[in-house]
């Protein structure tokens, strides 16, 4: 076959002129599997209110279930105030004997610091004796709530598929509920001030020894709850309240879902706040929202308007290696036939919901780390 020197001119020209094609990248080192947590990475953890002496067998066999998921890490509310170091020891010990870690525990039981009334210093002071003997026993965060009322008489179950119950709000179901008796109303510049006088007596002690605080947001987070306004109801207010005392022990517990319901990117706002390094605490969960801050629903993890999948990368990116509580499960018919079934919010569920949501985590959180 004969090439006349014009088109041999012409294929040489239109080869120099074509791009060279890259070399091929040498694929990235696959990860060991399993992916597991480990002192780098975050953890997952449940609430376990197990810890008192000596154990129960209702407590041994919440362990045993707790474990059975690949639970290490469990969160549980504190006991009054103020807490007793030698208490706190054995309780962590005894957990620790059963392959768990306490990373997290609420304090509460202070009214008065909350409303700016006489006998907060007293309260205060409780609180500090809490944090210190917290330190020397080895919990490394301690969560708590500031608002002056919840108002939680907005929740009421929705149907989901399959019938699973859902957990929606409507702010005009409570809206024009009353204040409660002894708990007055509070304007936002009050819960403001209040809840800076706690933080600049407490987050020094908790620096000095070694303990993070973790602040939830409202949730509802509703612009007006029983006649009080709400410091922790916006993004604005979150950003404001880590700058009262720039501290790494003045932080949040970050929640996705309500981060959502305020209309905000969940994304977004776990980099601000982890690239600071001021995200103490992490709930997992997802939502829907109609109207931001008054009118959602909290789902199943995989159907809400939370990529779930890009808040645990960011979390994996921002090298959080605090835990992460997969909460507010759905109820499943599993758990509602259980003679034994409570739960506190409508449409919420028990184990057999955890279950779910703790797997969908951990494949979330494996991904993650794979990809890092």
């Amino acid at each position: 076959m004969k090439i006349s020197r014009r088109s041999a001119l012409r294929a040489a020209g239109t080869g120099a002129l074509a791009p060279a094609l890259p070399a091929a990248a040498a694929p990235a080192p696959r990860k060991s599997w399993p992916i597991e947590e480990g002192p780098g990475t975050p953890k997952l953890c449940l609430d376990l209110g197990a810890g008192r002496a000596p154990l129960t067998p209702q407590d041994e066999a919440a362990i045993r279930r707790v474990r059975q998921l690949g639970i290490t890490h469990v969160l549980s509310g504190g006991a009054r105030i103020p807490w007793d170091e030698k208490a706190l020891r054995e309780r962590i010990q005894r957990l620790k004997d059963h392959g768990l870690t306490l990373s997290n525990l609420m304090i509460g039981g202070f009214p008065n610091t909350l409303y700016g009334r006489p006998g907060r210093d007293e309260e205060i002071d409780k609180v500090m004796q809490s944090v210190r003997a917290a330190g020397r026993a080895g919990l490394p965060v301690i969560e708590y709530n500031f608002y002056a009322n919840r108002l939680t008489e907005g929740y009421y179950e929705e149907p989901g598929r399959g019938g699973a119950g859902m957990t929606a709000y409507s702010y005009d179901k409570a809206k024009d509920l009353p204040p409660l008796p002894g708990a007055g109303t509070h304007t936002l510049d009050q819960m403001w001030s209040n809840i800076t006088y706690f933080l600049k007596a407490v987050v020094p002690e908790a620096e000095k020894a070694g303990v993070r605080l973790a602040l939830h947001p409202n949730d509802p987070p509703v612009p007006l709850s029983r006649g009080s306004q709400q410091i922790m109801a916006t993004l604005a207010g979150w950003k404001r309240l880590i700058e009262i005392v720039p501290s790494e022990s003045n932080g949040i517990t970050y929640d996705c879902g309500v981060t959502r319901e305020l209309g905000e990117d969940p994304v977004e706002v776990c980099r601000y706040f982890a690239s600071r390094r001021r995200i103490n605490h992490v709930h997992f969960r997802n939502v829907r929202v109609r109207t931001p801050y008054v009118d959602y629903t909290e789902v199943f993890p995989d159907e809400g308007q939370v990529d779930m999948f890009a808040v645990m990368r960011e979390l994996v990116r921002q090298r959080y290696t605090g835990i992460i509580y997969p909460e507010h499960p759905r109820a499943l018919d599993a758990d509602r036939e259980s003679p034994n079934f409570k739960v506190f919010y409508p449409g919420g569920g028990s184990y057999t919901g955890f279950t779910y949501n703790v797997a969908y985590a951990r494949a979330m959180l494996q991904a993650a780390l794979a990809t890092a």
